[in-house]
């Protein structure tokens, strides 16, 4: 196994082009139990946190937008200012790991690895995300509904890598809660965020380990823009149970060794049914 340290991110791309099979290592914390625990063999390495462009982010309060690059850790993320901007994913960012994990595992690993489970996914999806790529050939966007393709499968193509992720700040209420066989570090067995915006009179929920790939769910949401109020934050008990209801006909899990379906499918309704109290507390 060789290891390149990059530099730079025109390093990496053209390292990256030189050997498209190469492996890409950020915080590694993924990539390492792969490696220890199953085996994974591993050819040429090309390490990514020492590349500038990858570790920083912008916040541009004209265009209400939130640029983060792929290197920015889960610790940062769960920091202000970002977490007053993303505060959904700031708090995903907080149940990532242990803080050894938070303090090495970044946003772009998390991407990379496409996994349902992971806890960065469902607020990326219910904020409506953008991914941006680099490779040789050029630049490319994508949104995340076309990035992730299936469980642990993305849209990158062979030599070409994460450079970040671009999100709307948005005026509204915003959380991410999850469930799992214990109270820390941990993998969801089911997860889920909610964003509204009450400028656009708008909300969307995605859920995690709950299927191949987040699952958003538009019936859900729209039956919340029809009957909730947005500026006083009211919503009925009967809509809660509704949405409650929709949200579990949404999600399509698997029985496996963490959890059976039927717990998930349970699990993940009421976790969507709290956030949704949360946001609109006014009966």
């Amino acid at each position: 196994m060789s290891i390149l340290v990059a530099t730079s991110l025109g390093q990496a791309v053209e390292e990256l082009a030189a050997d498209p099979g190469a492996t890409l290592l950020a915080g590694g914390t993924d990539l390492m139990v792969e490696v220890n625990e199953f085996g994974r063999h591993v050819g040429k390495v090309i390490a990514l946190n020492r590349v500038p462009e990858l570790r920083t982010w912008h916040h541009d309060p004209i265009a209400r937008l939130l640029h983060i690059g792929a290197g920015i850790t889960w610790a940062e993320i769960g920091r202000e200012p970002i977490s007053s901007w993303v505060p959904s994913l700031a708090q995903a960012a907080l149940t990532v790991g242990s803080p050894q994990i938070r303090n090495a595992g970044t946003i772009g690993g998390n991407l990379a690895t496409c996994s349902p489970a992971g806890d960065g996914l469902p607020p990326l999806a219910a904020l409506g995300a953008v991914v941006h790529l680099v490779s040789s050939v050029g630049r490319r966007s994508l949104p995340f509904g076309d990035f992730m393709i299936g469980p642990k499968q993305s849209a990158l193509r062979p030599g070409e890598l994460i450079t970040g992720v671009s999100v709307p700040v948005v005026s509204g209420w915003q959380g991410f809660s999850k469930v799992g066989a214990r109270n820390a570090m941990v993998i969801a067995i089911a997860s889920a965020a909610l964003v509204t915006d009450t400028e656009h009179r708008s909300l969307r929920v995605a859920l995690g380990a709950s299927g191949p790939q987040i699952i958003l769910c538009p019936e859900a949401e729209a039956l919340v823009v029809v009957e909730a109020d947005f500026a006083a934050r009211r919503v009925s008990p009967a809509v809660v149970a509704e949405f409650t209801e929709l949200v579990r006909r949404a999600a399509r899990p698997i029985d496996d060794h963490r959890s059976t379906a039927d717990h998930r499918r349970h699990s993940v309704g009421v976790l969507a049914g709290r956030l949704l109290r949360r946001a609109f507390p006014n009966e």
